[in-house]
């Protein structure tokens, strides 16, 4: 089924497509504007922005203001589908969902045969964000029970509804987006709601209710933030048996939500590995590179990495080389919840900082360097950088794959270009220079 119109924050014209998808392949957006038909699994690791709307990202590839149609799957229990898209935003029909649902009553639904796998929280999780306060309790339903307000405590709602297609249609589905005068100049200035309008939106002024048709709901404001609620948790991947109570959510909040759900979903994974029987020590290294390479046509695990480079916890960026050929070596960084730096950058929203990409890109461009200088006893330092990109951030979870070529070697100085990618995408790149140097 289809639906035509413009995205509320792009203002771009938009066509956009429900398809059918197969058992256990999830909700996904497929861009067919652009080359290769390039694909977003709607899944929390995908997040990039929650200004205003959810906006998921692959490589250079974005999809914006995606919870209202995350929202109608989640509430009609869709586990697979693929949103198909010729722009970037899909359209904000009357803001609300309700032409959404309109696509899934004229198309149906067709039951599969696979289990559904819903996760039932195990212990409640706390949240506080700015003015957002968020807990999550174990339920064996789904049940949201929300406060709402401004900042000035206008329009103060509360509503509380247990999900199922019958409430999530009755109760949430026509609820509209909504926002307050004075936010207006601060959203254009910004390059949103470019295609709003009152007849997509509720706006408040004062304690004036502007809008093109009387309020659908007494509490439609609370209700609207209950479905975004519903689409930005549908992130997860799965449904999930909680009962949230929320006062004044956002984008920012409930997908900070779905990491910790996330990460209390990893926690007996992660236990479990931590109290089985420890593995056999490791050989002895000797701490040369060729030994170690020769020894797994090419790789080097850690054993090997510290006894060629100076760094050590918490700064060595390289976790294993996987091969090492001739001027050209391709390395991993495991990127985990447990780095350091993570608690300080950012809370709420843990990146890798970008400079210790280009680290671990000297890092593994110095094991190189060490290999061309053929004796013992030196250091690679790190004289200079140059065109550095970043081009996508780089979150827990992730496998960075280093790739180093080095293109120059003059007596002590070198020079090599890095690549970084995570499942095949570059994010990010540079052009390294070292002096090689007694230790």
């Amino acid at each position: 089924m289809s639906l035509s119109g413009v995205g509320l924050h792009s203002g771009n014209r938009v066509s956009m497509t429900f398809l059918p998808a197969p058992p256990n392949s999830g909700i996904r957006f497929r861009r067919v504007d652009l080359e290769g038909h390039p694909e977003i699994e709607a899944r929390v690791e995908n997040v990039v922005e929650t200004n205003r709307s959810t906006t998921l990202a692959k490589g250079n590839v974005r999809i914006h203001t995606v919870e209202h149609v995350l929202a109608t799957f989640a509430g009609y229990g869709i586990d697979n589908a693929v949103v198909e898209l010729d722009a970037n935003e899909p359209p904000i029909a009357d803001g609300s969902a309700r032409e959404y649902c309109r696509l899934i009553q004229e198309s149906g639904v067709v039951p599969q045969e696979e289990r559904r796998e819903p996760y039932r929280l195990t212990a409640p999780i706390e949240l506080e964000m700015g003015e957002t306060l968020m807990t999550l309790f174990p339920d064996e339903g789904f049940k949201i029970s929300c406060t709402s307000a401004d900042r000035k405590g206008r329009f103060t709602q509360f509503y509380q509804v247990e999900l199922s297609p019958k409430t999530w249609e009755k109760e949430l589905a026509h609820a509209r987006t909504f926002c307050f005068f004075e936010e207006i100049e601060y959203l254009i200035k910004n390059g949103l709601i470019k295609g709003g309008g009152l007849e997509n939106a509720v706006v408040i002024r004062d304690d004036a209710v502007l809008t093109t048709e009387p309020l659908r709901y007494a509490e439609e404001f609370v209700r609207h933030k209950i479905l975004d609620i519903v689409g930005d948790l549908s992130l997860l991947g799965r449904p999930l048996q909680a009962h949230l109570v929320a006062v004044k959510p956002s984008h920012a909040a409930n997908c900070e939500l779905v990491r910790r759900v996330a990460a209390q979903i990893r926690k007996p994974v992660v236990a479990a590995q931590t109290f089985a029987p420890p593995p056999p020590p490791p050989p002895a290294r000797s701490g040369s590179l060729e030994e170690a390479a020769a020894a797994q046509e090419g790789a080097v695990d850690i054993y090997g990495l510290m006894g060629l480079l100076p760094h050590r916890y918490p700064f060595i960026m390289v976790d294993r080389v996987l091969k090492l050929e001739g001027n050209r070596i391709v390395a991993v960084k495991n990127v985990t919840i447990n780095e350091p730096y993570f608690q300080g950058h950012f809370p709420g929203h843990p990146i890798m900082p970008g400079v210790l990409q280009l680290e671990a890109m000297a890092q593994v461009a110095g094991i190189v360097m060490l290999r061309r200088a053929e004796s013992g006893g030196q250091i690679a330092y790190f004289m200079a950088a140059e065109d550095v990109k970043w081009r996508k951030p780089v979150v827990q979870g992730d496998v960075l794959v280093i790739e180093v070529e080095l293109t120059k070697m003059r007596g002590k100085i070198g020079r090599a270009k890095g690549v970084c990618k995570v499942q095949g995408e570059v994010v990010s790149e540079a052009e390294v220079t070292f002096m090689m140097r007694e230790a």
